[in-house]
């Protein structure tokens, strides 16, 4: 009978110990998804409907009293810009090295960035990006349209990066973020952008416009490609994704314009790490394009 005894109180006492590491899991979380959205600047109530998680949970979360599912916390990190690795992992993301050089590189100036690149990549940024230019921006900003008939006129590729990622899986792009979910996608990225730059030395490409909430993906487009940040006011954002013909964006979501301002505030100074800007607000189809030609002649993207 004290053996028996004995064995149950160790496993109790193993129980307890998981119950506490749990617990430190569940405090670590809720800690580290409050402090980013504190950097961002992003309200509780703006996270609950980006993510569509409640705010009741999402306060419950913070407090270190949720027991949120990996579903659950995957949407959370995809409306934060973070990855999910960096809400759960062991090490602080916001006190390790690579987080705080990040920060240090994002608000130097121009010359020290540059400066740094030239260090960590002695290759010569032009050689590495060759005759490729990458347009990012929000979607209804234009990217496609403009990259279409840029490259049509230029007599150069143009490549959807979403659509080469449908051909080579051979499913719709909603298929595959349902099958593989967000993060899943995000390796899918990846990997078509590797591709890309293997077979191309000279073309255009648009990319989604959440590509460049992924740290690794994002800087390999900045290393690889001449990007253009191609952008719009957010009424005229929405208006373009409407005239396509899909509704979503306003669909029984009558606080959809903040929800977008909301996203184009957190991801500016993401965007605004390309090397040139394409303002297409108020301006026509052929206006815009003209403009994007002259920028990459002006900025010799393609000598």
């Amino acid at each position: 009978m004290a053996e028996i005894t004995n064995f149950r109180g160790e496993v109790q006492a193993e129980r307890s110990e998981a119950d506490r590491e749990v617990d430190t899991l569940i405090a670590r979380v809720g800690e580290r998804v409050r402090r980013a959205r504190d950097r961002k600047g992003i309200p509780r109530r703006v996270l609950s409907e980006k993510s569509g998680v409640s705010p009741r949970y999402l306060a419950q979360l913070e407090a270190g009293a949720g027991n949120i599912s990996i579903a659950l916390l995957q949407r959370i990190a995809h409306a934060l810009d973070h990855r999910i690795e960096w809400l759960v992992g062991e090490d602080d993301p916001y006190l390790s090295d690579t987080l705080r050089i990040a920060d240090l590189y994002r608000t130097a100036t121009a010359s020290v960035q540059a400066k740094v690149r030239a260090v960590l990549s002695p290759e010569p940024a032009e050689a590495r990006r060759a005759h490729r230019i990458c347009l990012v921006g929000l979607r209804g900003a234009g990217k496609s349209t403009l990259g279409r008939l840029a490259g049509a006129r230029l007599g150069i590729p143009f490549v959807e990066l979403n659509r080469e990622i449908e051909e080579q899986s051979g499913m719709p792009v909603d298929e595959l973020m349902a099958l593989y979910g967000q993060e899943g996608y995000r390796r899918l990225e990846a990997q078509a952008i590797s591709r890309v730059i293997a077979t191309h030395e000279t073309m255009i490409l648009a990319v989604a416009g959440g590509i460049v909430a992924e740290p690794e993906t994002y800087a390999t487009l900045l290393a690889n490609f001449h990007t253009v940040w191609v952008k719009a006011t957010p009424a005229e954002h929405m208006a373009r994704v409407r005239d396509q013909g899909d509704e979503r964006p306003m669909a029984g979501n009558p606080e959809a314009m903040d929800q977008l301002k909301s996203i184009l505030t957190a991801r500016e100074v993401l965007y605004d790490r390309a090397l040139a800007r394409l303002d297409t607000s108020g301006k026509t189809e052929a206006e815009s394009l003209d403009d994007l030609i002259a920028l990459i002649e002006t900025n010799r993207f393609l000598a």
